[in-house]
C-alpha cells in the first residue's frame, strides 16, 4: 500500500507540468493568467475545506466514540503492532502528501508560464516612489497613480523605485511584483475588456503606504491609440 502511494504521488507531480490551466487569451497564444491563478487558488481552497471536513468528522467520532463514561474510568487501547503504527502514520501522511505536492507542482508550472511575456504586447516604464505610481509611455508620455492601456492586449511593466521596496499588486489580475531601487522587474497582465482596475501597494513602505493607490485604465484599442497620440503631442510640443 506505501509503495502505491508513493508511485501515485510521484506520477501526479511529474504529469503537472504538462497540464493546462486556462483559455483566456489562447486566441494570441498565450493563457491569461489572471484565470490560470483563481483556477489554481479555488482548487486549493477546495482541497483545504474538504481535508478540514474529514479531519473534523473523524475527531468528532473519536470524541464520542472513546469518551469517558464514568470518573474513574482508564483507557485500555489495543495493543499495535510496528507495522500497524507506522501504516496508520504514514499511509494517511502520504495520501494528503500527494495532493500537496501536485499543487505544488502546478503552481511552479503556472509561474514558470507566467514569466514568459507574450511576444505581441503594450510596455510601460513604472518608477515606483513613496508614495504614487509613476508610469512612462512610449514617446515619453507619463501618468502618475494612473495607467491607460489597451483592451485586448498583453501589458508588460518595466518597474524599479526611487526609494525603498515597494509592490505592485493587481488583484483583479491576480498579479503581484516588487519594485526595488538599482534593480529592474517586471509583471504582465492581460486586460482583456475595457474599464477600471485596482492597483495597490502589497509592501509597507512608510506611513502613507496605505494611500498609495491607483488604477488601471483599459481603453478599446482605437480610443487608446487616439489618446496616446495626443499625449505625445503634448510631449513634443513642450519640448520643442
Amino acid at each position: 500500500m506505501l509503495k502505491r502511494t508513493l508511485a501515485v504521488a510521484t506520477a501526479l507531480v511529474s504529469m503537472a507540468p504538462a497540464l493546462s490551466f486556462g483559455s483566456g487569451g489562447g486566441g494570441y497564444g498565450f493563457k491569461d493568467p489572471s484565470e490560470e491563478f483563481h483556477h489554481l487558488w479555488n482548487e486549493m481552497l477546495m482541497d483545504i475545506t474538504i481535508i478540514g471536513i474529514l479531519f473534523s468528522i473523524v475527531t468528532v467520532y473519536f470524541l464520542v466514540r472513546y469518551r469517558r463514561t464514568r470518573p474513574d474510568q482508564e483507557g485500555d487501547p489495543p495493543k499495535l503492532s510496528t507495522a500497524a503504527v507506522l501504516g496508520w502514520a504514514l499511509i494517511p501522511a502520504f495520501i494528503f502528501m500527494a495532493d500537496d505536492f501536485f499543487l505544488a507542482a502546478r503552481g511552479w508550472s503556472l509561474w514558470n508560464n507566467y514569466r514568459t511575456v507574450p511576444e505581441d504586447r503594450y510596455e510601460v516604464r513604472l518608477e515606483s516612489a513613496m508614495w504614487s505610481w509613476n508610469f512612462i509611455h512610449p514617446g515619453g508620455v507619463e501618468q502618475t497613480n494612473e495607467l491607460r492601456v489597451p483592451a485586448g492586449k498583453p501589458v508588460l511593466v518595466r518597474m524599479t523605485s526611487r526609494d525603498t521596496i515597494h509592490s505592485m499588486f493587481l488583484p483583479e489580475f491576480r498579479v503581484k511584483e516588487d519594485s526595488m531601487p538599482g534593480r529592474i522587474t517586471y509583471l504582465w497582465f492581460y486586460p482583456e475588456s475595457p474599464g477600471e482596475y485596482k492597483i495597490m501597494c502589497a509592501e509597507y513602505c512608510g506611513v502613507l503606504h496605505s494611500n498609495m493607490l491607483g488604477k488601471v485604465i483599459a481603453m478599446p484599442g482605437r480610443e487608446f491609440e487616439s489618446w496616446l497620440k495626443e499625449e505625445q503631442a503634448k510631449v513634443n510640443e513642450g519640448g520643442a
